[in-house]
């Protein structure tokens, strides 16, 4: 495993340990080279609520770019408010927050969830 993976592990160990604590959805987030993926978890982190991702058949766009990421945040959005939640904690899995983490973010906000 690459340096720079091990760090992004470490930070995302990091931050889901004080998010655990919170007792509040988790929305966690995956990028891959090609695609990009997005789950809803418990508090606890065992089950999982909803999730979206780009290799869906519905999907709009099948890249991973920004657009795909803001499509990605509606659909979260609106199949976490199926069922019924609407408050979550946003778990970024040690990637920075910009580009496409942020657009799904802002993109989700907008639909109506609150972090």
């Amino acid at each position: 495993m690459s340096e720079k993976n091990i760090s992004r592990i470490r930070r995302a160990k990091k931050t889901r340990m004080k998010i655990r604590e919170q007792e509040v959805p988790r929305l966690s987030v995956y990028r891959s080279s090609k695609n990009f993926y997005v789950q809803l978890f418990d508090s606890l982190g065992s089950k999982v609520i909803a999730s979206a991702s780009t290799i869906e058949k519905e999907a709009k766009s099948k890249n991973n770019n920004v657009e795909s990421a803001k499509d990605l945040g509606k659909k979260i959005a609106e199949r976490a408010l199926e069922n019924g939640i609407k408050k979550v904690v946003f778990d970024r899995s040690g990637y920075k927050y910009h580009g496409r983490i942020k657009a799904l973010a802002d993109s989700a906000r907008e639909a109506g969830l609150e972090f």
